[in-house]
């Protein structure tokens, strides 16, 4: 069971963990074997586990495991197993749920009206209530995943074909969701009304794939059609293709951290070059928070982009001053404080030769507990750096992700305890400076970011939540009362 993710080594787990990713295929044979390089391409989505569901016409094949698509999908018997035209498949992190297989996607449930399998990228920011409510109503869920939800809400609707079923569910859900849903009818992609998550259309010798990113269409060979809108419905029924919006329109805010970490550089997102985009923040970082150094060194690998961007805005030299291996997965469970920090070395070595007695600056994507930024700034020191400098390709995050993401709780966001000269200490750098919003947002061609309506989700950044957070908020209430009581008591 791999466990090693091709385009990012987070230390100690000091990453936002991409949510999911999901690719679907309708109208092709073998669709399973088209699903699982749909996959491989979005393994950085998510690498705890994977799962493929196909339709032969008549029966649903599913297979789901922990780990990679690699190791999980790369066996004949298993593709050969999973029969028929249409197909859809899911890599997941736990962002709600246990790890464990029975949350594995995509889900399946045979209901009324025949067999159901849903493949989910998001967060739904009000299923423990939902759940609540329809286990007193008499629903009996074989998950922790809040997925399951969407699934008791279709089976328990009042509405007679299976779309107004489906779509009576999506009306009474909050939060983010691209979806891919296959039945013994057809396909169906869907994004939630705003968008926050991505899913893009596109065409393989007349099948219709679809996907989380770009990158995933070129990896089989696909021809990207267009992004699936928000608040859109597709539905593919053998040739036939219909679009349906069955939710009132309402200003888009796609999330701004698919720039900044989550898509693949690779990708195009919202017609826009994700590569020239991170690009473009490192070179508003080098407007914004210029330093006289000597090099400018990226934070492997997701901070390479923006530091391409910093040095040829600044005119300071790139150059790979941190080498990465490409074989250590997830840092080894270590006997021992001592050992355990050397799993930085593990993944990251410092390339002493260029950087002794020189002046530089690290560019990375963001921070999160901070953890890594201090091993990496203490490496650069212990190689010999003169002057160590910190640039973040992003504002800091200060806030919890509801949608999605794999956010540690905001106690243990950095930002969201110190400032920045408090963090910098932290770090022990010699400056740290982040990119503004408002500087993100201009890296996105926009003048700044708009107070009323900005035009994506920066919530991580600002807190200025899009949806309603039922659940977060019955949760802090609850919290709240209970240390209410104890003062009283």
């Amino acid at each position: 069971m791999l466990t090693t993710n091709p385009f990012e080594a987070p230390i100690d787990g000091d990453k936002l963990r991409e949510e999911c990713g999901i690719f679907g295929v309708s109208g092709s044979d073998g669709a399973a074997a088209l699903v699982a390089l749909g996959l491989h391409a979005l393994q950085h989505r998510g690498q705890e586990a994977a799962g493929i569901t196909s339709f032969d016409g008549a029966e649903f094949h599913t297979h789901r495991a922990m780990g990679h698509v690699a190791g999980n999908f790369d066996r004949d018997d298993i593709i050969q197993a999973l029969r028929g035209t249409v197909a859809c498949g899911h890599v997941r992190y736990s962002t709600t749920g246990e790890t464990a297989l029975r949350n594995v996607q995509p889900l399946y449930a045979d209901l009324a009206s025949g067999g159901f399998a849903i493949a989910h990228n998001g967060n739904i920011s009000n299923a423990m209530r939902l759940r609540r409510d329809l286990v007193q109503r008499g629903s009996i869920f074989q998950s922790t995943s809040d997925t399951e939800t969407i699934i008791h809400l279709v089976a328990t609707s009042s509405y007679r074909t299976f779309v107004d079923k489906f779509i009576d569910a999506l009306k009474r859900v909050e939060g983010a969701y691209s979806l891919i849903v296959m039945t013994p009818e057809g396909m169906i992609a869907c994004r939630d009304p705003l968008g926050i998550r991505p899913l893009v259309m596109g065409k393989l010798d007349g099948s219709v794939i679809f996907a989380s990113e770009t990158v995933a269409l070129d990896v089989v060979g696909a021809e990207f059609v267009r992004s699936i809108e928000p608040g859109e419905l597709v539905i593919v029924r053998g040739t036939e293709i219909s679009s349906h919006r069955p939710f009132a329109p309402v200003s888009p805010r796609p999330c701004i951290f698919e720039y900044v970490y989550f898509s693949r550089p690779d990708s195009i997102s919202e017609d826009r070059s994700v590569y020239t985009v991170r690009k473009e923040i490192g070179a508003q970082l080098a407007i914004e928070s210029p330093v006289e150094a000597d090099l400018i060194i990226p934070v492997p690998d997701s901070g390479t982009p923006a530091a391409i961007g910093y040095a040829q805005q600044s005119g300071i030299p790139f150059e790979l001053g941190i080498i990465r291996s490409h074989y250590v997965g997830r840092t080894f469970i270590q006997p021992g404080d001592k050992v355990r920090h050397l799993g930085v070395k593990l993944k990251h070595n410092a390339n002493r030769a260029l950087i002794k007695g020189q002046r530089i600056v690290l560019i990375d994507d963001s921070i999160v507990r901070g953890t890594t930024s201090l091993k990496i700034v203490q490496m650069m020191r212990e190689a010999g750096a003169a002057e160590v400098h910190m640039r973040i390709a992003s504002p800091p995050t200060r806030h919890s992700c509801f949608y999605g993401v794999d956010t540690p709780e905001r106690a243990k966001l950095l930002a969201a305890n110190m400032n920045i000269d408090e963090m910098n200490k932290y770090i022990q750098a010699d400056s740290l400076a982040f990119v503004s919003i408002d500087g993100l947002y201009k890296a996105l061609g926009e003048p700044h970011r708009a107070d009323i309506r900005p035009s994506h989700c920066d919530a991580c950044f600002t807190g200025d939540y899009p949806t309603m957070l039922t659940d977060q908020d019955e949760v802090a209430s609850v919290d709240q009362f209970a240390l209410l009581a104890e003062r009283v008591i």
